[in-house]
C-alpha cells in the first residue's frame, strides 16, 4: 500500500499561505491563484485593469495572427544576424547599465505560482490517515503512489553522486534544499526567495551572463552569501561548468529568459541543465506566449526567424507555444506536471483599449529511474 497517496500538510497561519494548492494543474483553466477575474458579463470589460483566463473569439484569433505574419514579413537578412547572437551578453550589459535594478519589478508572485521553491519541512507533512481538521491543508492530487513517493523523495541525492557532494567543496554543499535561478538580472525572482529560505536549510544559486547584472545581485544589501551565491555563466556554452555537481539540484527556475536565446540553442540548454536535477527534482518555466501583446507591437524589419525577433536596444525574444515547451522539456526526459497557457486581458480604462497577453507556464519534474529487477534465484518460491 502506498502511504503517499495522500499528502497533508499542518498548516498554522503563515503556512497556510506557503504552499496554495496548484502543484497538480495540467491544462485547461487553472485553478486559483493564477488570476481568480473572469470576465463573464462583456459590459463589465472596464471596471477593472486585468481580467485572468479570457477566450479569444474567433476574429480576435485571425486579428493576431494576420499582424504577426505583417511584422515578420521582413527579416533582418542572416548575414546581419549572427551579432544577436554571438553578441548577446553585451546587449543585456548594456541595458543593465542603462536600468540598473529600476527596470523590472520583484516577483512577489513567485510562491503562488510556484510553490515549488519552498522546502517542504518534514514537520509539515502527514502520512495517510491524516482527518485534515480546520487547521489541516490537506492536498490529493491526481497521480498515483508512485507520483507521490517521487514528490516526496525529491531531496534524496542518487547513490552515484552523493559520494561527490559529500566530498567535494563547493558552495551550498550542506544544504538541504538547492535552487538554481538561470538568467536571475538583477535579483527580482532571487531576493523574494531568499528572504522566505532563510533558517530552512536551503541555498540558491543564480546567474546570468550579464557581469554587470551579477555584481548589481551582490551589491544589493539583502545578498547573503551564507544562503545565495550569484555566479557570471552562459547558458549557451556547452563546457561550462555550474559550481555545484550533477544531480544536486530540486528546483531550477527559468522565468522570462529562454525566449531572449536563439530557437536552435534552446533544446541543448534545457537538455543540459536537466542533467543538474535531482531525480524527484523540478525545472519550473514561464516565459512569453505566442501573439502575446508585445509579439503584435513589433514593426517589420526587426524579424529575426519565425516568431523571434530582436528589439530596438538588440536584446531578442521569442514567443512559445505548449506544444513547443513541452517538446523542449519531454526530448530533455522530463515529464509533465503543468504547461498551460495564460491569457489575460489588460485593459486601459481611460483610452478604452484592449490589450491581450499570453504567456506559457509549465512545470516539469524529472523521474526516478526505473528500478532494476534482480533475478530470483533457481528454485526460489514466486
Amino acid at each position: 500500500m502506498h502511504i503517499f497517496q495522500r499528502l497533508c500538510f499542518a498548516s498554522v497561519g503563515k503556512n497556510m499561505c506557503r504552499f496554495p494548492m496548484r502543484l497538480y494543474s495540467t491544462g485547461g483553466r487553472p485553478t486559483a491563484p493564477l488570476g481568480t477575474r473572469i470576465l463573464t458579463n462583456p459590459e463589465d470589460t472596464f471596471k477593472h485593469n486585468m481580467w485572468d483566463h479570457v477566450k479569444w473569439t474567433d476574429e480576435e484569433r485571425q486579428n493576431a495572427y494576420q499582424k504577426a505574419e505583417a511584422n515578420s514579413s521582413v527579416k533582418i537578412p542572416l548575414e546581419d544576424q549572427g551579432i544577436y547572437d554571438t553578441e548577446a551578453y553585451q546587449y543585456w550589459d548594456r541595458f543593465y547599465q542603462l536600468h540598473q535594478d529600476k527596470f523590472f519589478k520583484d516577483r512577489k508572485w513567485l510562491f503562488l505560482e510556484f510553490p515549488e521553491l519552498l522546502p517542504l519541512e518534514p514537520e509539515h507533512i502527514a502520512t495517510e490517515g491524516c482527518q485534515g481538521g480546520p487547521q489541516t491543508l490537506c492536498l490529493q492530487p491526481s497521480g498515483s503512489g508512485r507520483d507521490m513517493e517521487t514528490m516526496y523523495d525529491q531531496h534524496k541525492v542518487p547513490t552515484e553522486y552523493e559520494g561527490a557532494i559529500r566530498t567535494t567543496s563547493f558552495p551550498g554543499q550542506h544544504a538541504t534544499f538547492r535552487i538554481l535561478e538561470v538568467g536571475c538580472g538583477v535579483g527580482n525572482s532571487v531576493f523574494p526567495i531568499v528572504s522566505s529560505i532563510k533558517q530552512t536549510g536551503a541555498f540558491v544559486y543564480c546567474c546570468d551572463f550579464s557581469p554587470r547584472a551579477i555584481q548589481l545581485v551582490k551589491n544589493n544589501p539583502e545578498y547573503d552569501q551564507s544562503v545565495c551565491h550569484a555566479f557570471v555563466h552562459d547558458i549557451c556554452e556547452e563546457i561550462a561548468s555550474f559550481p555545484f555537481p550533477p544531480q544536486s539540484l530540486d528546483v531550477i527556475l527559468m522565468v522570462f529568459v529562454l525566449s531572449s536565446i536563439h530557437p536552435d540553442r534552446m533544446q541543448g540548454i534545457v537538455t543540459r541543465l536537466s542533467r543538474y536535477l535531482k531525480h524527484g527534482g523540478t525545472f519550473l518555466f514561464r516565459d512569453y506566449g505566442r501573439y502575446d501583446l508585445s509579439q503584435l507591437r513589433f514593426k517589420k524589419g526587426q524579424c529575426l526567424s519565425e516568431n523571434f525577433y530582436t528589439r530596438r536596444d538588440g536584446t531578442c525574444v521569442y514567443f512559445f507555444t505548449k506544444d513547443e515547451v513541452h517538446r523542449l522539456f519531454s526530448n530533455a526526459g522530463l515529464e509533465q506536471t503543468q504547461n498551460l497557457e495564460d491569457r489575460r486581458l489588460k485593459v486601459n480604462r481611460k483610452k478604452k483599449v484592449l490589450m491581450h497577453r499570453v504567456w506559457i507556464q509549465s512545470k516539469y519534474r524529472k523521474l526516478h529511474p526505473p528500478a532494476l529487477l534482480v533475478p530470483k534465484e533457481k528454485g526460489s518460491v514466486q
